[in-house]
């Protein structure tokens, strides 16, 4: 990141698309849209179903990216961090970024990056009640430094070459969905071992790493610099997991700006505030009638996300990444661009249109206005 001014990433989804792996596990002709269009509310008042304006489009398609992507240009979003999902050489959901991004006729200003989607999506939706773990162990995705060498060696050969990659001065960003999975497992010293490997082979191509720790567990924060992290930041850094069933978007908002301050001085590293317009995963849940399990993807639900109180929220993710956070360059990351079924998306829906891409908008250039004048 060269140039002045706030940044802003959203985090996207890849599951819009037929994927032959994936598609095994299903019905033909299934795919996940099936359950945005077929959710139903919970309870009075619950805001469901959310259907995207722009209906259900084949994000693989390179016209229907580049529909995403001057959507994103003309509001203010200048980077997408793409679900990337590998499992020992294993790839699925590619298609998005092959095909649709990548394959667009012109590439424009929007730039990409990826996140080690370190799980693997789930087999079976809607989501039916079981006493299991909270994440089934077939989601897991186990690693060790020569499969972690010969997934950096990928990505690096195919997107880090991009001369649309994102970068944070000259080194390619890269984060880690499940960064508490892949250090417990592992363990810290067998972590820190994998990482200077990969970066090593990143040398010899010519290459830098910008590796990014995401939703960072309290006993592996002090850890991270020594590991090998580079910063810090969220995914869906909102709702209170343990919580009640229904919490209120503004306090949950409020409870998180006060978090964000903590996690610098807990790692060392510079954090990147995390904001999201909504959460309700209830379209990827079986329906209970009036009993609803107290976990994923029941529980919680966020209501008043209006688009109003999302720029609010954004606004202040905003002022910390200029004021206060320690990144090289003031950004924010938003989750997300599109994960529809789990209710946080930056496209237009049938009820409020562009309205969350406009507040985008409004922020963007509030900040970057404040901060030409103060260069004055």
């Amino acid at each position: 990141m060269n140039d002045k001014g706030l940044k802003i990433g959203a985090y996207y989804y890849p599951g819009w698309h037929h994927c032959r792996v994936r598609d095994a596990a299903f019905p033909r002709g299934w795919s996940e849209w099936q359950l945005v269009y077929d959710c139903r509310p919970s309870f009075e008042g619950h805001d469901q179903p959310k259907l995207p304006l722009w209906g259900a489009e084949n994000e693989a398609d390179p016209e229907v990216f580049a529909k995403k992507t001057d959507a994103a240009e003309k509001f203010g979003v200048d980077f997408f961090v793409f679900a990337y999902y590998w499992s020992r050489g294993k790839r699925l959901l590619e298609g998005a970024l092959d095909q649709g991004f990548l394959g667009r006729a012109s590439r424009g200003k929007t730039r990409f990056a990826l996140m080690w989607a370190n799980r693997m999506p789930r087999k079976v939706m809607p989501v039916k009640d079981a006493a299991a773990q909270l994440i089934d162990p077939s989601r897991l995705v186990y690693t060790d430094p020569a499969d972690f060498c010969d997934f950096i060696r990928f990505v690096a050969g195919r997107y880090f070459v991009q001369p649309d990659y994102f970068k944070v001065d000259g080194a390619c960003y890269l984060s880690i969905f499940d960064t508490a999975f892949f250090i417990r497992q592992l363990g810290p010293a067998t972590a820190a071992r994998a990482i200077t490997e990969a970066r090593t082979i990143l040398a010899e191509m010519g290459l830098k790493l910008h590796l990014v720790a995401i939703d960072p567990i309290a006993e592996h924060q002090p850890l991270l610099k020594e590991i090998g992290f580079d910063s810090v930041t969220h995914y869906v850094f909102l709702p209170d997991w343990k919580g009640d069933y229904l919490q209120e978007f503004s306090a949950c908002a409020a409870l998180r700006q006060k978090q964000w301050a903590e996690y610098q001085p807990a790692t060392g590293l510079p954090y990147v505030p995390s904001v999201s317009p909504g959460w309700d995963a209830n379209a990827r849940a079986a329906d209970y009638g009036k009993q609803k399990p107290q976990r994923y993807p029941w529980s919680p639900i966020i209501t008043g996300n209006t688009p109003e109180a999302f720029g609010a929220f954004l606004d202040a993710a905003a002022s910390f990444a200029c004021h206060e956070s320690k990144f090289p360059h003031p950004a924010v990351m938003i989750s997300s661009w599109n994960e529809w079924s789990e209710g946080h998306y930056l496209e237009p829906d049938a009820k409020n249109g562009f309205a969350l891409l406009e507040q985008v908008q409004k922020v963007k250039q509030q900040h970057n206005a404040r901060h030409a004048h103060n260069d004055k």
